[in-house]
Order: structure tokens, then sequence, then C-alpha cells
């Protein structure tokens, strides 16, 4: 049987998505990119407006579930980073305001989970890293770009480093950092701004500000799909983790 990996709550027009796999940081398994791709799905059909997104523990989610990867395949991987693209894509383009309140780690396929959404909060305790370029992998880099500008996207992507909640805020990935912001600080936030439109004019105005061209998302799912067939993407991640911890 799987084990839920998340919950969603809905309040009236307003729902509540939380990553809950805790011990895990929340990292993206297979079920659980499978369960928020549903997820986003059952959002579109019983009337959310706005959904907010957070992380359970000490960590919004630290990226791709690398956790087995003894047991995993290229071609196995190369299915994972589609369909974690593919769940992507769809966020991005939801009929709904979408917003993330981040905390501690927010790193790899959870810093792109983050960027896809429109409304972006962060606490001060917040670092956010892209590290596939490590490895090879080309996941989220338009988007990001999208947010920063290029030149900073490219820096952010190809050192790999920690970005602080204070430095994301200062190149758009975050738009307001707080230590008082709460869930239910967020979830008010979001009600006062679905409460003074009609649903027809709030899907209207998610759709005019999603301003990627839709031939944006078969470009970056082709730059994925190129990257992670490159024959050898489990020796490389296996390689980058040892690296890392050589480095420790």
């Amino acid at each position: 049987m799987t084990t839920s990996c998340i919950s969603l709550r809905q309040d009236g027009a307003i729902s509540q998505l939380t990553l809950d796999r805790p011990t895990k940081g929340n990292s993206l398994s297979a079920d659980m990119v499978q369960q928020l791709d549903a997820a986003i799905d059952s959002c579109c059909a019983n009337g959310t407006q706005a959904l907010l997104i957070e992380g359970s523990g000490a960590n919004f989610c630290t990226g791709f579930d690398l956790s087995n990867l003894d047991a995993e395949t290229d071609d196995g991987l190369l299915a994972r980073f589609v369909r974690v693209e593919l769940m992507l894509q769809k966020l991005y383009r939801a009929p709904f305001i979408t917003s993330a309140l981040a905390h501690g780690k927010t790193w790899g396929a959870g810093a792109d989970l983050f960027a896809a959404c429109t409304m972006r909060w962060a606490r001060p305790d917040t670092t956010f890293a892209f590290p596939g370029a490590a490895f090879g992998l080309v996941l989220g880099s338009g988007r990001l770009a999208e947010l920063t500008g290029t030149a900073k996207a490219t820096e952010w992507i190809a050192a790999g480093r920690q970005i602080t909640a204070r430095e994301a805020g200062d190149h758009a990935l975050v738009q307001q950092v707080s230590d008082t912001l709460d869930t239910a600080q967020a979830m008010a936030q979001l009600r006062a701004l679905v409460d003074r439109l009609e649903t027809q004019t709030l899907q209207q105005i998610c759709a005019a500000t999603r301003t990627r061209e839709l031939s944006a998302d078969a470009t970056d799912l082709a730059r994925l799909a190129r990257s992670a067939a490159r024959p050898g993407v489990k020796a490389r991640i296996l390689a980058y983790r040892a690296a890392l911890r050589d480095n420790k």
C-alpha cells in the first residue's frame, strides 16, 4: 500500500498542501511526485482559487529523493525526472493562485517547486540551492531565469552554492522574507485576494500572468530529457554524492 506523502486540505476556495515526509527532508520520491500531480488535478476540479504549499518538519523540500539510488537505473531515473518536470509545468499553469511558504532547506527539485509558484514567501532560515548541474541535469532553469534574470540564474545553477533567503529576495526568487508569517497569515492573505474577485476573473488573471509561452514547456522538457538521457546519469549522481561526503 502506498503511504501518503502529502496532505491536502480545503477551506472553501483555499487549499493547503503540506509535503509530509519530514524524516526524508520532504524529498520528492516517485510516490510523492505522483501524489502532487494528483493533488493539482484535484484542486483544478474542486473549485480551489488559491493553493498554499508548505513542508512539514525542519525543511520545505530537500530535492529529488535519491535514498534508494543503488536500486535505480539510468532509464528509471530519466522517467522520474521527466515526471517531476511535467508536475512542475502543471503547477505553473494551474488556473488558480499558487503560493509556497518555505523554510529550512529548499534545494534542487524543492527549489524548482518553490519557483513554479506565483507567490513565494520564505522564513529567514530558508536556504536555496540548485545542484543538479553538478551531475549534468537541467531542470527548472527556464522558470528560474524568468524570475531572477539570465545572469543570476546561470550563476546560481553553475555554482550550486547555498543561497540565503535574503539573497533570494534580492533577486525576485522570494517575494517576502518574514520570521512572523505563519500558515494562518499566509492563508488569510490568499483569502483576501480571492474574496474580492469572481472565479472567472481570477482564472483569467492567472492565465494572463503566466507569461511564459506554452512552447517553453516543450523546450524545457526536451532539454531535461537530453540531459537526463545522456548515458551514465546514475554514475554521475553517485560521484556527486561521494564528492559531497569527501568535502564534509
